[in-house]
């Protein structure tokens, strides 16, 4: 584990704002929530509940306690209501965008929906943080914008051609923060996750997360199953370091900041049978029998990347974005909140 340069708490501490998180009852807003109220700051948060969940503002609630609660204010809503948003934004200093449909397979069989939430509703909170004049609108990109781009670490200054409409749809998030920040003067950040892992991911659904499915899979004794020969590989970045990445995204000044892009991620890659294998590590101290089992392959699944490891050196420098878990350490973190947490088990 690596130290912070300058700790987020002396940041926080620095700083009395008003923040705006989209998709705060999702599982990366719960978790912005989370640090934020614990930092000392006035939090609104505006949720849907297309996918995020009230069990995890209610998690937050009681980690964090009545007096740091008594800081945030919830509007349900979705960023598809334009109205919602213009009545919701006056004295913002900061957004942090989550909302999202956040699924490669969904959006590629419904991808009006996709763009509809992705596209017109990110352009909705642009429209409505240009009006109030908002600091800054920290949004959340994706690695998918990478594409079929070969090169083996992703940099930012090159991308190849969308996969699928979701890809599409944070393409075309940052064209338009883009084009904000330079046409009307609005403060953007984007922040291209990788693939992102910690408390509060949900395990269920179609669409779940691999980390958190796979560990409900082998405390249910389930079958793991595993998209195409598992040598896939992914650059795995525990959610403290997202946290991190946005925090440091809205309040680090400077031109090389303004209106940029930048990598969230850990910087190392991991094939899904290396995954696989460091989880059953994981579980089988309490469980020796875990390592008798073996994952299910099948096809390879449409839109997905073959590989994918961040070229995190530009965040590094401009953000001082410094990645605190590797994954040994994260997922240390993440299993012992499902083991405690049965009620997100299926």
């Amino acid at each position: 584990m690596s130290g912070e340069s300058v700790p987020l708490k002396a940041l926080l501490r620095d700083t009395e704002a008003r923040w705006l998180v989209t998709g705060v009852a999702g599982f990366i807003g719960s978790n912005l929530l989370e640090t934020l109220l614990r930092g000392g700051q006035t939090v609104v948060g505006l949720d849907s509940f297309f996918s995020g969940k009230r069990a995890n503002l209610e998690h937050v609630r009681q980690l964090v306690g009545p007096d740091a609660w008594a800081r945030f204010q919830f509007v349900e809503g979705d960023i598809r209501d334009a109205g919602l948003l213009r009545r919701t934004l006056p004295g913002t200093d900061y957004v942090l965008h989550q909302a999202a449909l956040g699924s490669v397979p969904r959006s590629l069989n419904e991808p009006e929906l996709c763009h509809d939430i992705n596209v017109t509703g990110f352009l909705n909170v642009l429209n409505a943080a240009r009006a109030v004049s908002v600091r800054r609108v920290v949004y959340a990109s994706s690695s998918a914008v990478y594409g079929d781009d070969p090169a083996d670490s992703k940099c930012e200054d090159t991308i190849g051609r969308p996969l699928s409409p979701y890809a599409a749809s944070k393409w075309m998030n940052e064209i338009y923060a883009g084009v904000f920040t330079r046409a009307y003067g609005l403060g953007t950040v984007g922040l291209r996750y990788f693939n992102i892992y910690g408390p509060r991911q949900d395990p269920q659904g179609a669409y779940a997360a691999v980390i958190p499915k796979w560990i409900s899979a082998l405390l249910t004794r389930e079958p793991v199953r595993i998209h195409g020969d598992g040598e896939t590989s992914r650059d795995f970045c525990y959610i403290l370091d997202v946290v991190q990445a946005n925090l440091r995204a809205a309040l680090t000044g400077g031109p090389q900041v303004e209106g940029a892009v930048f990598n969230v991620a850990s910087g190392h890659r991991t094939t899904l049978n290396e995954l696989f294998k460091a989880l059953k590590q994981a579980l089988a101290g309490e469980d020796p029998s875990l390592n008798q089992l073996e994952p299910v392959y099948g096809e390879f699944r449409a839109g997905d990347i073959r590989h994918s490891l961040a070229d995190i050196r530009r965040a590094r420098a401009a953000l001082d974005y410094q990645p605190t878990f590797e994954l040994p350490q994260g997922l240390h973190a993440a299993l012992g909140w499902y083991r405690q947490d049965p009620n997100h088990l299926p």
